[in-house]
């Protein structure tokens, strides 16, 4: 069967609010009653095969710690070696798959996850994460079917990119196929979305995959490994597999089919298996593409026509939704002593309405922060404030007892360069600069030179000459940059994502940009009627 086949023209997935009444909240309700009310046993995916090796670790949601939800099952250094086995061995056969067959595979997953595994991914992201309703909504449903639905469109016109000058008697074209040798897919515990974006982007261009969770976020990775499945993806393609990360490593970056790397997560952790890539680079069959998104230290800049209303919403949602665990939290915030009193007066009021808790309570915006060493992490750096007597505006409190509860905090930092102002924190810290209004035009090097990231970041102002001197000043110091907004929420096939210096090589997910990054091209002259003499007409002497 032969056709130029027409993809189905993305849009966003509608977010539901979940409000008081809806069908939504009580089919949301009833999957996290139902989640609760079991112990999942979770295999790892080698060659399609369910792998239970019974070295177990225990599940428990980070807000709940007396309640087992699951537990999944170690493996080690050989099944790393047996899921890249898998992945070379289907290969052939997946690389030369019709395109438009792979596509129907992921456009399936993703009405399988808009319908009937809507509730169950939200509600484990909910679970095992520590997400409200909203958040994993806008993550694990929506932020996921997006991904699917807009990487088919643009893998389509990725292959429908050809060379459009021709000379007469010549066909020029250009092939697009897959890595030589296998992808390796490192995903972070943060957003289910990104955790099955990384190997199902590198899969749809017929590439095969190693894919390796964060173990805090393995609860929903099975549950989008079931959707793959029953949405037809062929045995090996995507292999899951849950192991310590030196025995992945030892295992991937020294096999010479290793053909590239697609992560999320800390930049130390990136900049050392980029290190070692280099290390072994005469190891590999070719070169291999190192694609990744890493930390932020994420800024909103006002200026003194700020809307003070928009501002501290600004504030609020872009530092403290999720606890401030995501690449893009707003936690740095500069802010003219001329609106300062009534910026403080606003967020002081806004914050006391702040509710922490679990995520099967709606009505808390605040949960739990992943785990035990964030936990410990986001504190010692609150207490380390305290310490050095700086004035905590609100929260400073935290409690494991029950869940690892860190209340959201505002610290006030003594100098732009304190470091809750340029380290990441990865919690809900926000750490406030108040600076002269005279001092405005020098402040856009202190934003750019506080740090070593650059990922998203957002400017609050009327005045539409100052937004324009901020955003050209600003142009490296943000791959994401907000204008009147909080600096997160990126949405797929409306604002690409992603950042650069510290933050990540910048290939943008959710991008026809990315998804080129798993490709190599080959170009094609075809000549109808070639010449049979080498002689040029200059040769001639008349």
């Amino acid at each position: 069967m032969n056709g130029f086949f027409k993809i189905p023209f993305p849009i966003n997935e509608h977010v539901n609010e979940y409000a008081p009444g809806t069908k939504e909240r009580a089919a949301l309700k009833n999957a996290l009653q139902q989640a609760r009310s079991r112990v999942e046993d979770i295999p790892m995916y080698i060659d399609g095969t369910e792998i239970r090796t019974g070295n177990t670790f225990d599940i428990y949601p980070p807000h709940d710690r007396s309640h087992k939800i699951g537990f999944y099952h170690r493996g080690n250094q050989q099944h790393v070696t047996q899921a890249i086995e898998s992945a070379l061995k289907a290969k052939d056969q997946w690389e030369n798959m019709p395109w438009e067959q792979r596509a129907a595979i992921f456009l399936k997953a993703a009405e399988l996850l808009a319908g009937p595994y809507r509730y169950e991914i939200n509600a484990a992201t909910m679970l095992a994460q520590s997400k409200n309703a909203y958040q994993a909504e806008i993550d694990a449903a929506c932020e996921m079917i997006d991904f699917l639905r807009f990487n088919v469109h643009y893998m389509a016109e990725i292959y429908g990119e050809q060379p459009t000058a021709n000379s007469k008697g010549i066909w020029n074209r250009l092939e697009y196929r897959p890595l030589e040798g296998f992808v390796f897919a490192l995903t972070p515990f943060n957003f289910t979305a990104i955790a099955g974006n990384l190997p199902t982007s590198a899969a749809m261009m017929g590439n095969v995959v190693v894919w390796k969770p964060a173990d805090t976020q393995i609860y929903s990775a099975n549950v989008l490994m079931k959707v793959f499945k029953e949405a037809g993806l062929p045995d090996g393609v995507i292999n899951l597999v849950y192991v310590s990360g030196p025995d992945a490593g030892d295992v991937i970056f020294n096999h010479p089919e290793f053909a590239g790397i697609h992560f999320t997560g800390s930049t130390g952790v990136f900049r050392h298996i980029w290190n070692t890539i280099g290390q072994n680079i005469s190891k590999y069959k070719s070169y291999p593409r190192i694609v990744g998104e890493t930390g932020g230290k994420d800024f909103i800049l006002a200026h003194n026509s700020a809307d003070v209303d928009v501002l501290v919403a600004a504030m609020v949602r872009g530092a403290f939704e999720f606890q401030g665990q995501k690449c893009s939290a707003a936690s740095r915030t500069y802010i003219p002593r001329s609106i300062w009193p009534a910026v403080k007066d606003k967020i002081l009021k806004e914050m006391a309405t702040l509710k922490v808790g679990p995520t099967e309570d709606f009505s808390n915006f605040v949960n739990a922060v992943i785990d035990e060493r964030a936990f410990d992490k986001i504190s010692a750096y609150i207490d380390k404030a305290k310490q050095d007597g700086v004035e905590v505006l609100w929260g400073g409190t935290y409690d494991k007892s029950k869940g690892f509860f860190i209340d959201p905090t505002i610290l006030m930092a003594p100098s732009p360069d304190y470091t809750t102002m340029c380290e990441e924190i990865f919690g809900p810290v926000l750490t406030i600069w108040v600076y002269e209004d005279s001092e405005w035009p020098g402040i856009f090097k202190t934003v750019d030179q506080t740090g070593e990231y650059a990922l998203t970041g957002a400017i609050i102002a009327q005045d539409r000459y100052e937004i324009a001197k901020a955003t050209h000043a600003l142009r490296n110091a943000a791959g994401n940059f907000y204008i009147n907004d909080k600096p997160t929420g990126a949405v797929v096939g409306q604002q690409p994502f992603g950042g650069a210096r510290g933050s990540g090589t910048n290939d943008k997910a959710g991008s026809k940009v990315n998804l080129l990054r798993w490709v190599n091209q080959r170009t094609i002259k075809e000549t109808f009627v070639p010449t049979k003499d080498y002689r040029y007409p200059f040769h001639s002497e008349s």
